[in-house]
């Protein structure tokens, strides 16, 4: 190709640490042929904020004091043990490599957690006024009283995180201090009504929020070494627990009350209003002057549009700054969790995680940090990883130029083709029923949590229900591979005055595919490849949300968001169209209600219909790569 070349296959590396929502990992496979205890010194400090109140930091230091070093920080809301001063992290750096040639690792408790002081706030606005604090602040002072009290620097820092320490690190870019020579965001969140973790185009994330937000957001009495204890639920079965649960109301009466400040405030706000306006990063993201590694999974079920969000803005708005993309077949994470040579049950042929440590991140802060490389991927735009074809591919930029424009049309009979379709008589559609009462599961496993595969997951469970439609292309005769962006658009009419709208792209295996990742048979496998949700009121705002016209054709736009997948010749293209994703997302009462207040009885069971004639002609937009070797 052109504009792409494949870099290699994926090197071996030390499997690290599990990340389980966003956490920095607890414990860590041991390197045996490096002891960090025999390598490192840790001390701890309080370290004080430019308003007086105090962070609790654990520093490690090379004991050769003969050599000077760059720190690499790390601020998270997630603990950062071992606490005692005896006790030693088996692995400090992103990877294994860095604890080898010699860092100042920084961990901090961020304000209001563990055994820092002061009051946490989920996703803490930026302040307005020139004497407040916020995280970005809180990053810029941190920074400058390690240059000034621990010894043995060269004067550069980095910072890095995952989920929300990845919204740290976009914190410390912000008006960062003139040390900050290089930052990794990986899975952060950047705006959280739009696209991250508590909503999806204002659909909230119900699943994910409540388990979240009970443990981590909860008013705690003191500081402390200890998490708060993971929800009960009382079964295991979560889809009935929610189910039972009730309302949104109903869920906050019986387990929050104002026990966690964060649920009852997100109660209180169900628009795009100013509490959720003045979270997005995106707003601040200009004049960002060192180089940024910015990292995703492409099965990411909480933070995906995050870090597409801020590469795209970061282009935008820092033509000249010297940003990488880099997304790999992960999930939430799953670069430092996981081999990243299987998920769930398809197989990628590589160690991606162990390609991407040794060839991309560690490089990368070395170049930056050290003057130590060069970094061969320094001139590269995006580093990513064609799922499918399962290859590494680097561009000059994302998406690759040598994409053209196609659609996915929706036909009769359940047929999906790249040929527009020619039935004029403007209402020809597919109709199902849409009862809240007995919602679409979003995964065909018995949990209470929703897990981190789903998004991946094998889709026959939803296929043969009456409330889900089903269009799949004919058997593929050559490959099609897709890349960038994939924009539904859905000619839609409901018989309520609200509805959500779920679009699913699946790879549909042929009947002679076979697998050894796990016991589920691989003939016929639906692998999810992309889904979105869109709730119907806030088509035409966020801001001010407007009921839909009881059975009047709408037309809905939104985005499933960027993928890059080869489609092999002998699977077919499916998409799936329901209105419930249960309970990873909320029911829609289907009446135009406010959700977060609804009554049982707003709940009404709605006839959905989507277009598929000339005129309103329902499609996936997406982009087609040319000259795909």
């Amino acid at each position: 190709m052109r504009h792409a070349k494949q870099i290699g296959s994926a090197v071996i590396g030390a499997l690290v640490a599990m990340v389980l929502t966003g956490t920095i990992a607890r414990s860590q496979p041991v390197d045996s042929a490096f002891d960090v205890r025999m390598h490192y010194d840790k001390a701890d400090y309080m370290v004080p904020m430019r308003d007086g109140t105090r962070l609790f930091t654990i520093v490690y230091t090379p004991k050769d004091t003969s050599k000077i070093y760059p720190i690499l920080l790390v601020r998270t809301p997630y603990s950062i043990p071992p606490y005692g001063p005896d006790e030693y992290r088996d692995v400090l750096g992103p990877s294994a490599e860095f604890d080898r040639d010699g860092y100042i690792f920084a961990f901090q408790d961020v304000r209001g957690k563990f055994r820092s002081e002061g009051e946490f706030q989920v996703i803490k606005p930026l302040r307005t006024d020139e004497t407040g604090v916020d995280e970005s602040t809180d990053n810029y002072d941190t920074i400058d009283w390690l240059l000034q009290h621990i010894p043995n620097h060269n004067g550069r820092v980095g910072q890095w995180g995952i989920s929300y320490p990845g919204w740290q690190t976009v914190m410390g870019m912000i008006g960062a201090h003139p040390a900050l020579a290089a930052s990794s965001p990986q899975a952060s969140p950047s705006d959280m009504f739009i696209g991250d973790d508590w909503h999806h185009n204002g659909a909230f994330r119900l699943m994910y929020a409540f388990a979240w937000l009970s443990r981590n957001a909860a008013v705690r009495s003191s500081q402390t070494e200890q998490f708060n204890p993971r929800f009960d639920y009382g079964t295991n079965w979560g889809y009935r627990f929610f189910l039972d649960a009730g309302t949104l109301a109903d869920i906050t009466e019986r387990y929050f009350q104002d026990r966690v400040p964060a649920w009852t405030e997100f109660m209180e706000h169900g628009t795009y209003d100013e509490y959720w306006q003045q979270q997005n990063a995106l707003l601040f993201l200009d004049d960002i002057d060192h180089p940024i590694l910015n990292v995703a999974g492409w099965f990411d079920a909480e933070d995906f549009y995050g870090p597409m969000s801020i590469y795209y803005t970061l282009e935008a708005s820092n033509p000249d700054n010297r940003s990488t993309l880099v997304v790999g077949p992960w999930l939430h994470g799953g670069w430092r969790s996981m081999d990243g040579d299987v998920l769930g049950c398809v197989e990628f042929e590589s160690k991606t995680s162990h390609y991407f440590q040794r060839n991309v991140q560690h490089p990368f802060f070395n170049f930056y940090l050290k003057d130590e490389g060069p970094w061969a991927s320094a001139s590269a735009e995006a580093i990513v990883f064609e799922t499918g074809s399962n290859v590494w591919k680097t561009y000059d930029k994302w998406p690759p130029i040598a994409t053209e424009s196609a659609a996915l049309y929706f036909h009769p009979n359940g047929r999906l083709s790249f040929e527009p379709p020619t039935d004029s008589s403007g209402d020809a559609y597919d109709e199902y029923v849409s009862d809240p009462a007995k919602p679409v599961p979003f995964s065909s496993e018995i949990r209470t949590t929703q897990g981190h595969e789903w998004m991946i997951e094998d889709q026959r469970f939803a296929s043969t229900r009456p409330d889900v439609l089903v269009y799949q292309t004919e058997v593929l005769t050559e490959d099609v591979t897709l890349a960038g962006p994939i924009l539904a658009t859905l000619f839609a009419s409901t018989s309520g005055t609200d509805s959500d709208w779920i679009v699913k792209l699946i790879d549909v295996y042929p009947g002679d595919a076979v697998g050894d990742a796990c016991a589920v048979p691989m003939s016929d496998f639906q692998m999810l490849l992309a889904g979105e949700v869109f709730r119907g009121k806030f088509r035409n705002s966020y801001t001010t949300p407007e009921p839909m016209v009881s059975d009047e054709i709408t037309e809905l736009q939104f985005s499933l968001r960027d993928r890059y997948h080869t489609f092999k010749a002998g699977h077919r293209i499916m998409v799936q169209v329901q209105s419930t994703w249960f309970p990873v997302i909320d029911r829609n009462p289907q009446t135009f209600v406010d959700i977060y207040k609804a009554t049982a009885s707003d709940f009404q069971a709605s006839t959905q219909r989507i277009y598929r004639s000339s005129e309103r002609a329902s499609h996936l937009a997406v982009g087609l790569l040319l000259g795909h070797e």
